[in-house]
């Protein structure tokens, strides 16, 4: 009897673990498990996205209530996509949108260059001079786009490509980049304000504004 008993208990076992497994398999039930450790932590994460990309959604929901938007980027390809085109077309009007590009204007072997060798050697489609030409595009972009908004300011930075920030006065989206794969394929973290990543995102992009140059300024309203 005891080893009948013993029996069921160990199989009944093994069945929770199996569902508790299944369980976080799936998306939602693993974001109630990251934001549970994340609120006893303090870090304020409440998601892991695999890619930079799969978080563009929830950036957009976010964006259209800010009532400011920083963002720190290596490229800006963003900037031009759907998660921001209601800022573009003047259906959305924070208060503030401070956006950080690598510096266009800094001599050969800057850290620009830098990122854009790096890139290069798991990207064998990527030429020197691309990571350039795309950045300049995107400036010319948000320097058309500004036409419509009287609150953005744009500046250029020199300083290492460690990640991407986009931070509103609610959450912020960080991405930490490699030297062997794009961004775009990079996990990014989603933190709530407040809380450890929170701070530790508006500090990054603080101290690169800080150290950045002036590119295009439109006046304050």
């Amino acid at each position: 009897m005891t080893a009948f008993l013993l029996g069921i208990l160990s199989s009944l076992a093994t069945s929770a673990v199996l569902l508790a497994l299944s369980l976080l398999r799936a998306s939602r039930p693993l974001w109630w498990l990251t934001a549970a450790c994340s609120w006893f932590t303090g870090t304020g994460l409440r998601r892991v996205y695999r890619r930079q990309s799969s978080a563009e959604q929830s950036m957009a929901g976010h964006l259209v209530r800010a009532r400011w938007i920083k963002v720190m980027a290596g490229r800006g390809n963003i900037l031009t996509r759907e998660a921001f085109a209601p800022l573009w077309s003047g259906d959305l009007s924070p208060a503030s949108i401070q956006i950080l590009l690598p510096d266009l204007h800094t001599p050969p072997g800057s850290w620009l260059d830098r990122r854009s060798q790096d890139v290069t050697r798991f990207d064998p489609g990527f030429t020197p001079g691309l990571l350039r030409s795309q950045v300049q595009a995107n400036t010319d972009y948000l320097a058309q786009a500004a036409r419509t908004q009287r609150n953005i300011q744009l500046r250029g930075y020199d300083l290492p490509h460690t990640c991407r920030v986009i931070a509103t006065d609610e959450v912020a989206y960080l991405t930490f980049y490699s030297d062997n794969a794009h961004g775009r394929n990079s996990p990014c973290l989603y933190a709530q304000a407040p809380g450890l990543l929170y701070t530790v995102a508006l500090q990054q992009f603080e101290t690169a504004w800080a150290n950045s140059t002036q590119t295009l300024t439109t006046p304050q309203n």
